[in-house]
């Protein structure tokens, strides 16, 4: 499978924030994982744990940022040139998450170090920095992220709760429903993808006997379960 899926109009997150601890030859490696959509939420991240860990001698981190990780970024704050971030970054962009793809991103990995008064050398700090990322992903709770095309449905009031409702049962997303004087629009998102709103206008069309048209609303990346 292609290393980004975004092209597809889905790629893989976390959800929240997540955090681990390992002990390697008696120093602590705290490793925190946070989405982020942007450099100021990643450097904030980096930021916050500075102040909470603010006796500790390293934060490491590195980001993925964007849908098609356009984004990448990494530090070794200290520790020898190339021994944390980039294993680091390389552990969140060669991680494969649901079927088998390597897409994840929008996601910042601080890892802080308290040094236990043992040398591990440079390839023992690779191997830590990475192993501390890959175990936080290990048990973070991950979620799809898809590129939808949005539109609005009009109805009138006496039918919006009834079409609502058979959009539903249809298997579309249905978003909401918004109700203004002059009738409601039901609010729908579709995949984004080739022949999905032919599909769609041809299950509308035998929900509504062709009497709704869709109103285009844009594109939006959402969350997926």
């Amino acid at each position: 499978m292609s290393d980004i899926d975004a092209a597809a109009g889905r790629y893989t997150t976390i959800a929240g924030e997540h955090r681990t601890e390992l002990e390697i030859r008696r120093s602590r490696f705290i490793t925190v994982l946070r989405r982020t959509e942007t450099e100021e939420q990643a450097r904030a991240l980096v930021a916050d744990l500075r102040r909470e860990f603010h006796d500790a001698r390293h934060h490491c981190s590195a980001f993925v940022l964007g849908p098609g990780r356009e984004v990448q970024r990494s530090s070794d704050d200290g520790e020898p040139s190339g021994t944390a971030g980039i294993p680091m970054l390389e552990a969140l962009t060669k991680r494969e998450t649901f079927n088998g793809a390597t897409d994840l991103s929008d996601i910042t990995a601080v890892t802080v170090r308290y040094f236990g008064g043992i040398l591990l050398g440079a390839g023992g700090l690779v191997r830590a920095y990475s192993e501390s990322v890959s175990s936080a992903l290990d048990t973070a709770p991950l979620l799809r992220r898809r590129r939808m095309q949005l539109y609005g449905i009009p109805a009138g009031h006496s039918a919006a709760g009834r079409l609502e409702n058979d959009l539903r049962t249809a298997g579309v997303s249905v978003l909401g429903t918004d109700y203004s004087a002059a009738g409601a629009s039901i609010n729908v998102a579709l995949p984004d993808i080739p022949d999905a709103l032919d599909a769609f206008h041809a299950r509308l069309a035998s929900l509504t006997a062709g009497a709704s048209e869709p109103v285009p609303l844009g594109t939006e990346w959402i969350d997926r379960d």
